[in-house]
């Protein structure tokens, strides 16, 4: 069976699984030759430790229930994406509003800003340019067709 088969089959298992838990979904599904999976969820809220582990040991469970591995033999990862990951969903976004974020475009130009709001083809970011007294605040609405990624920039 075929990695991308793989996939599909887990991507529907993780999908009904999560039908009982509307608040958290599934980013990407990824699986190596090794039969090593690994699942990325978030949630509206954010991803706690303990929720991973729940979806972890319930999802292992459908796994081997499912057959997919017959001899059984496979590994299970659960984690968030991860905070230097590309946003790659809609629902990210939403839940990023009001974080800096790092947008490289198609053309490989690059703005960082505040993303302001989501809408269904574009995000509004607000950017600053220059600093003290010279700093000129302007948003820029950014359609999603020329977003190469978005990234949360984390401020320390």
């Amino acid at each position: 069976m075929s990695t991308q088969t793989h996939i599909e089959q887990i991507t529907g298992i993780v999908n009904s699984m999560l039908e009982t838990e509307p608040s958290f979904f599934c980013v990407a599904v990824k699986v190596k030759p090794t039969q090593n999976i690994k699942v990325f969820l978030d949630g509206d809220e954010g991803l706690p430790i303990e929720k991973c582990v729940y979806f972890n040991r319930k999802l292992y469970q459908l796994i081997t229930e499912a057959g997919i591995f017959p001899e059984g033999e496979f590994s299970l990862e659960v984690s968030s994406p991860g905070v230097g990951e590309p946003l790659k969903l809609h629902r990210q976004y939403v839940k990023n509003i009001g974080r800096n974020v790092e947008v490289i475009f198609t053309d490989d130009t690059i703005k960082q800003g505040v993303l302001l709001a989501v809408a269904e083809q574009d995000i509004l970011l607000e950017h600053t340019t220059g600093k003290g007294k010279k700093a000129i605040t302007q948003q820029i609405l950014i359609p999603f067709t020329t977003i190469k990624t978005t990234t949360v920039q984390i401020k320390f």
